[in-house]
């Protein structure tokens, strides 16, 4: 298994070199821990259902603290997780948080119209900054959240599971080394029926549609298998629910992305229909990756210039215990974490220009 110092030597190679640097700038100023302490912000399905199992499971960090809105949702995660009242917060009362030693990462869990408000006030209240994804609804907010973490000395690592994932980590070796020749073509999918009309994922001032939430995916797969960033995009978008997705809002987005070696990648994602795969054509053979983005059972093989499987079970939350765990030991040691804040505005830069593609017809390059 590729490991993760080997994976980041990997990243450099695709040219994401400075990507993976700026957050060593932190300072090592906090009093020497075996643990970090983790505060959730936000206790949906995701925290509730994944990250607070996963905690109880990681080695580097743990449980220490939650900030929610609903006074139910503290008394119960209270008594489940045995959290001192010490470290529960409102968001009226979260910017106490700066005075709490117990707590060392705020694990930023909301609506992607929320993250720039509350990674810019956790990194004021020097606290590490972990912001699920997408990281931001616009590249303007992405960037403001890099440098204010920057100027606090304080890390910034965005929640994206899959750069953990051992799986992803040996796909992206193998075409690295080469097994199936120089890329050619990308096709990767991440899609999935969402039965609900009411959530923040179908409001757009909410930072709702399926671009910002699924399209990040398959964005992260046409970057990793190609090594390379997008120069240009066209891009079509459609919705079979009018009635839920509306004023713009994307049920289903298809995107054409354009590389500078002269790969190309044809990328889907929707809330209206199941897809769940990464293809990559070589110029000497193929690499397929289904499922790609699960929670657990992504697996694939590639043939072609050399042939091979790739297929390291786990059970689900897995990936997000590897994440955590991965992002915490980088804060320990004071080294750069895997997937930076960099790494999240380059997707929402492609979201944008994705966007403006969509709504002019024409192609839109990328800078």
């Amino acid at each position: 298994m590729l490991n993760r110092r080997t994976f980041l030597h990997t990243a450099a190679l695709t040219g994401a070199a400075t990507t993976l640097l700026p957050n060593a700038l932190w300072a090592a100023t906090k009093p020497a821990k075996d643990k970090l302490g983790v505060a959730l912000v936000g206790l949906g399905y995701y925290s509730t259902d994944l990250l607070a199992p996963a905690l109880q499971q990681t080695k580097n960090c743990y449980l220490a603290g939650i900030v929610t809105g609903t006074p139910a949702k503290a008394e119960k995660w209270k008594k489940q997780y045995n959290i001192p009242d010490k470290n529960i917060y409102s968001y009226q009362t979260f910017d106490q948080i700066a005075n709490n030693p117990d707590i060392d990462v705020v694990y930023v869990v909301l609506p992607p119209s929320m993250h720039e408000e509350y990674v810019v006030r956790a990194a004021k209240a020097g606290k590490h900054v972990w912001v699920e994804k997408p990281m931001a609804v616009t590249a303007k907010e992405c960037q403001n959240m890099i440098d204010t973490c920057r100027k606090n000395k304080v890390a910034l690592t965005v929640g994206y599971r899959l750069h953990h994932d051992p799986n992803t980590q040996e796909y992206v070796k193998a075409l690295r080394d080469g097994k199936i020749g120089k890329i050619q073509m990308v096709n990767c999918s991440a899609a999935y029926y969402d039965a609900r009309t009411d959530h923040w994922k179908q409001k757009k001032e909410m930072g709702g549609g399926v671009m910002y939430d699924m399209g990040v995916y398959v964005l992260q797969g046409a970057r990793l298998a190609t090594g390379e960033e997008p120069i240009a995009v066209t891009a079509q978008q459609y919705t079979t629910r009018p009635e839920v997705y509306r004023n713009g809002l994307d049920e289903t987005t298809t995107a054409q992305l354009v590389f500078p070696s002269g790969a190309r990648a044809v990328v889907q994602s929707s809330y209206g229909m199941n897809m769940n795969f990464l293809h990559v054509t070589g110029s000497k053979g193929i690499l397929e990756m289904e499922p790609y983005s699960a929670y657990n059972g992504v697996k694939g093989t590639f043939s072609g210039g050399a042939s091979g499987s790739i297929n390291h079970p786990y059970q689900a939350p897995g990936q997000q215990v590897r994440q955590m765990d991965d992002d915490a030991e980088s804060i320990l040691q004071n080294k750069p974490v895997l997937v930076p804040g960099e790494e999240g505005l380059r997707d929402i830069k492609i979201v944008e220009a994705i966007y403006q593609a969509a709504r002019s017809g024409r192609e839109v390059k990328i800078s």
